[in-house]
């Protein structure tokens, strides 16, 4: 597992890259998170490390963790997370990790909570046509329709679109594209839109599959040199 970084999403706007191009970005200002413990194959059976996010009132944790952050002597962290680590010696207890981490990265992976919607029917929620608006339908007119059969099998089947809670779900966003990195105001720009409203909290990490896409500015590049050969051909 790669070594994640959490964050807040502050909003969208739109960056200009080479040549001149309008790209849309969500904003992320990325938390700092510090290691809490070191895990290794002879204490625990495996190799990771704990890191904390957030900082949190004392007021708000339990006895439990009020010793559990006295015994670490740190300041109490409202998430924390444990990733996988090749090698733990290159960890410490009290390290910061930031945006660094990212650094030469061009693409990473985002999971955040959507929006919530609350009670919600068919229609919005999956897309349903609705009935008639003409003869025959009277004040059902954006009801689903019938939800099950006859006698045999006598229920509703799991999975049925039905009306119910819409959004409030965890979604993963696999390979967006890191148009611009602020390691001064710990601020990451992220091409199109990602899940969640302003403030909710993203959780980031490198790209786990392998991409052989060209970001924009490498498209740009290409594009460069195939004009500068045709101007000398010419």
């Amino acid at each position: 597992m790669t070594i994640g970084l959490l964050g807040k999403k502050l909003g969208m706007t739109r960056e200009f890259v080479k040549g001149g191009q309008s790209v849309p970005v969500t904003v992320i200002k990325i938390e700092k998170g510090r290691v809490l413990d070191v895990f290794t194959k002879d204490n625990r059976g495996y190799d990771a490390i704990k890191v904390g996010y957030f900082k949190l009132k004392n007021s708000k944790l339990t006895k439990q963790m009020k010793g559990y952050f006295a015994k670490k002597n740190t300041e109490p962290k409202k998430i924390l997370k444990e990733f996988r680590v090749s090698e733990p010696n290159n960890f410490k207890e009290g390290n910061e990790l930031g945006l660094e981490i990212l650094k030469d990265k061009k693409f990473v992976d985002v999971r955040s909570k959507t929006i919530g919607k609350g009670f919600a029917g068919p229609m919005k929620r999956w897309n349903f046509g609705g009935l008639r608006a003409t003869h025959g339908v009277s004040v059902s007119h954006r009801s689903h329709g019938s939800t099950g059969q006859r006698q045999d099998p006598g229920k509703v089947f799991k999975g049925k679109k039905m009306a119910g809670h819409m959004g409030d779900k965890y979604r993963t966003m696999l390979n967006l594209e890191i148009i611009k990195s602020d390691l001064e105001n710990s601020l990451i720009y992220l091409r199109g839109s990602i899940p969640g409203s302003k403030n909710s909290t993203i959780f980031l990490r490198s790209s786990t599959k392998d991409i052989r896409r060209k970001t924009l500015e490498e498209k740009y590049e290409v594009k460069a040199k195939k004009d500068t050969k045709v101007k000398k051909g010419k």
